[in-house]
């Protein structure tokens, strides 16, 4: 079966096998991908960030509803006046008073769409780190995948090599080779031997790198699916960006709670107006002399209005302050499109290239391997060299690392490119078939009308697993994968 047969196959298998809502070892991208998303440590942060985002909404319009307090005292008087016909000798003193705010200038308003912008923005800051971590999970799995394939072809290299090193001493003890045939096979056997050394340590890197990013071992990784919804045309992929980009959105209402930060500080010129209502009590516990009554009780309402009518200037310049950080927060946006732009265009080209570059190295491969076989056969007449077999061997074996490599960047240009978009979120990749998506909405539903001081979460408890006992990965690959690598496929 040709190496486009057997990738072929291979996915979907990935695809059909693809269902398990909480693996033990992520074996498929979707498992690696499920598995992050429910453990991993930014995500889960990010996560808490936003809602601790959600509550500046009730902090916001807790100034505009009614509050009430209460007020106890209890006083011992120590040494009275000596122009005092009735001394005490103690007082206890209670009130009640109930304040409603009429109107705050319009602090409250625009306090509270402000927030309620910012909340958006922080969704959609969610769902960027999400994306972001869904990209970094993609190419670290397939990172494993390709140093695994190096690793492979590495091994079958020295192996070949070795062969030809004993062909080269076999050939030489009966006259028919020199002994700069035998050191120019020893030379290239011991490079050999060096780069699978490097090899399998890039491949422990990786190995680990997925570890700290989904939580578990990469134990049998099966090939990735092909990607979804991926564009014909780079106009195509920067429209849809502009539209659904994350970042982009956040910058956007960023700038929006910014306006809104300029009506905020511009009601400290206003009047406030509230109503007002209370009551006292105060009794003397007996101690009061003359006969006189030792409790009473007074109750009182009314209407209070505050004109600011000069304040040193502080207004104005919170004001000017606000909108100089409206204007930096619309450079922001500007910055945050110009950014997505750049990255859409430079994704498109990445993919489009490796993919390129993949069907040029797969006829580089195929001429590698003929060519190879062709200095063998020639070799064996006296036609070619030692050092052409090395030098085809040499050709072939860069050729089929070229091949994984392009592979490997095709699908990480491809998911970048996804993510750029806005199409890389949980929603997009189908985990919600395996595990309930997280409500980002549900916290700020719960919390936005909270009235009650008493409300109160769980005390804080992390989510995330640790990595403390996950055993240190090592070079070796499986069995099963020197024939794929052998092959040029991962």
């Amino acid at each position: 079966m040709s190496g486009r047969g057997k990738i072929s196959k291979t996915l979907l298998i990935a695809v059909s096998a693809m269902a398990l809502a909480t693996p033990a070892q992520a074996d498929s991208l979707k498992e690696a991908l499920v598995q992050a998303y429910l453990t991993n440590p930014t995500l889960q942060g990010a996560r808490a960030d936003q809602r601790a985002t959600d509550e500046n909404v009730p902090i916001q319009k807790a100034a505009g509803r009614p509050n009430v307090n209460a007020t106890a005292n209890y006083i011992e008087f120590v040494k009275q006046a000596t122009t005092s016909f009735i001394a005490p000798d103690r007082q206890f003193a209670a009130g009640v008073d109930l304040a409603v705010p009429l109107y705050s200038g319009g602090a409250v308003k625009y306090g509270v769409r402000a927030a309620e912008t910012r909340v958006e923005a922080g969704q959609a800051d969610l769902r960027g780190t999400e994306s972001a971590l869904f990209s970094q999970v993609v190419s670290s799995y397939m990172d494993v995948l390709l140093q695994q394939a190096i690793v492979g072809l590495s091994l079958n290299n020295v192996d070949v090599l070795s062969i030809n090193l004993e062909a080269t001493s076999d050939r030489f003890e009966i006259g028919d080779l020199t002994r700069t045939d035998i050191a120019q096979s020893q030379s290239r056997l011991a490079t050999a031997e060096s780069d699978l050394e490097s090899s399998r340590a890039n491949l422990i890197a990786a190995r680990e790198t997925y570890i700290q990013l989904v939580g578990d071992t990469p134990d049998n990784l099966q090939p990735p699916p092909p990607l979804p919804g991926l564009p014909s045309t780079v106009a195509e992929s920067v429209d849809i960006a502009l539209e659904n980009n994350p970042d982009l959105i956040a910058a956007r209402e960023r700038a929006t709670a910014a306006e809104y930060d300029i009506e905020v500080a511009g009601s400290g010129r206003l009047p406030t107006i509230g109503l007002f209502t209370g009551g006292d009590y105060n009794d003397f516990l007996g101690t009061l002399g003359g006969g006189q009554a030792q409790g009473q009780t007074s109750a009182s309402a009314g209407i209070t209005a505050s004109i600011p009518i000069f304040n040193g200037g502080r207004v104005a310049a919170q004001q000017r302050q606000s909108q100089a950080r409206a204007t930096s927060a619309l450079e922001q946006e500007i910055a945050a499109e110009r950014s997505v732009i750049a990255q859409v265009r430079a994704s498109y080209s990445s993919w489009r290239a490796a993919n390129q570059i993949i069907e040029s190295t797969q006829t580089a491969v195929s001429a590698a391997e003929l060519s190879l076989e062709g200095v063998r056969a020639e070799n064996t007449v006296g036609n070619r060299t030692v050092l052409d077999i090395l030098d085809a061997e040499r050709e072939l074996l860069s050729a089929r690392v070229q091949l994984v490599t392009a592979r490997r960047n095709a699908y990480v240009a491809g998911f970048t490119l996804l993510a750029a978009m806005g199409r890389a979120e949980a929603r997009d990749l189908g985990l919600g078939d395996d595990v309930p998506l997280y409500d980002v909405d549900a916290n700020y539903q719960r919390v936005e009308g909270s009235w009650w001081d008493w409300d109160r979460d769980p005390d804080p408890a992390a989510k995330s697993t640790r990595t403390v006992d996950s055993p240190a990965q090592d070079g070796e690959i499986p069995e099963d994968g020197m024939t794929d690598a052998e092959d040029g496929v991962y």
